[in-house]
């Protein structure tokens, strides 16, 4: 009877924090709200609100959210209990020790790396994909989460301490894993385009699908998340803009729109940051919206198994999805393509067409030229001379 009790009491707690996840509901998805109110605790779900009240970015919230889920199973599965506040250094050394590990010591050592029962607890739940170490740009990912919302709650944590920083640079590299690429392969304009021919018809998903693509390309290729959360309000009609930039007075005029960032990852709110859309993306976008009927809101919308469009605007992962779907529809590898080969492509290409790094970073709003240059650097690579010396 009194197991019955403490069941139906945690139901009635599980029920009463999903109640106060629905405010969240335009940044956390609503077949998350369920399985976070089920692994966080009433303090954390006050955060996580407390933090939207601050005006905290929806893509940065539902990243916490998300990091912050993980954790608290994490932490369930490893100790038996939820996250303490602050979490003491000892605790956070496990979080690396369970996270980034040697594969080779591994074979010898079974109980080195996260214990079998802790990933088999977290794989039953969706949270663990991989069997080996974890990427290091995870961990230190996740650890930055759990530090921001320990100073949310007003505490102060050990993540600077010199023992957590320790064991950190050891266990990178000690786990010797490779960086990958978000996308494994870019999507330039020759992939582009064999994407766009599974969507020239004329059926509403055909026409969404293909702006979308063209869209999220030609703006310098924007994140899933800025795709997502577009709004017709973000799009400004401009001048038409000559075809050829070397002859600003010729007669043959192209049309052109700006889209206003608002806070992205490398922008604010408020923010003057732009980009434009010239040409055939222009006409893929008007052509959509004039289809869809949309003048105000979300500009990516879902479209039921009817042809229907929906009001609620695409999350992220469906962005992801809609490409992948358009991947295997063209005959390749979905496997080897995520929206993130959109951004990469976009830079690709340009690289590829002789336009200068600073020129594609005003469109693709990079901020590490570092980071843009790879792109640059991986296509004069190809293309270069330095590999074929004995070709």
């Amino acid at each position: 009877m009194t197991e019955q009790l403490a069941n139906t009491k945690n139901a009635e707690l599980v029920a009463r924090r999903a109640e106060a996840l629905d405010a969240l509901d335009s940044v956390l998805p609503f077949d998350r709200r369920d399985f976070l109110a089920d692994l966080l605790t009433d303090d954390d779900v006050a955060t996580l609100r407390h933090l939207a009240k601050e005006g905290i970015g929806a893509n940065s919230l539902r990243a916490l959210a998300s990091d912050l889920g993980y954790l608290e199973a994490w932490s369930l599965a490893a100790t038996g209990f939820s996250l303490p506040w602050p979490a003491p250094e000892a605790l956070l050394i496990k979080f690396v020790a369970h996270h980034l590990w040697d594969l080779a010591k591994r074979e010898t050592d079974p109980v080195h790396g996260m214990p079998a029962d802790v990933a088999a607890t977290l794989k039953s739940q969706g949270l663990l994909r991989s069997d080996g170490p974890h990427a290091p740009n995870t961990v230190r990912r996740r650890l930055s989460s759990w530090s921001t919302l320990t100073k949310w709650r007003g505490l102060t944590g050990t993540f600077n301490a010199p023992g957590l920083q320790s064991a950190i640079r050891l266990a990178v590299r000690a786990s010797a894993r490779p960086r990958g690429r978000k996308s494994k392969k870019a999507v330039t304009a020759d992939i582009l385009a064999a994407l766009l021919n599974t969507c020239a018809g004329d059926r509403l998903v055909d026409m969404r699908d293909r702006a979308l693509l063209i869209t999220a390309f030609a703006s310098g290729g924007r994140r899933r998340s800025e795709i997502a959360s577009l709004r017709f309000e973000q799009i400004v009609e401009e001048e038409p803009v000559p075809a050829d930039p070397k002859v600003p007075d010729s007669s043959n005029m192209l049309p052109c729109l700006s889209i206003r960032l608002g806070r992205t990852k490398t922008t604010q709110a408020d923010s003057d940051a732009f980009v434009l859309l010239v040409g055939r993306p222009v006409l893929a976008l008007k052509g959509w919206l004039e289809r869809a009927g949309i003048a105000e809101g979300a500009v990516f919308r879902g479209i039921d198994r009817w042809g229907n469009l929906e009001t609620r605007a695409l999350t992220p992962q469906a962005v992801n999805l809609i490409l992948k779907r358009r991947v295997a529809e063209a005959g390749l590898d979905p496997a080897a393509f995520s929206a993130h080969g959109l951004r990469s492509g976009y830079l690709t290409e340009t690289a590829r067409r002789g336009i200068p790094l600073p020129e594609a970073m005003q469109q693709s709003q990079h901020r590490s030229v570092q980071q843009a240059s790879n792109y640059y650097n991986d296509a004069e690579r190809n293309l270069g001379r330095a590999a074929r010396v004995l070709a």
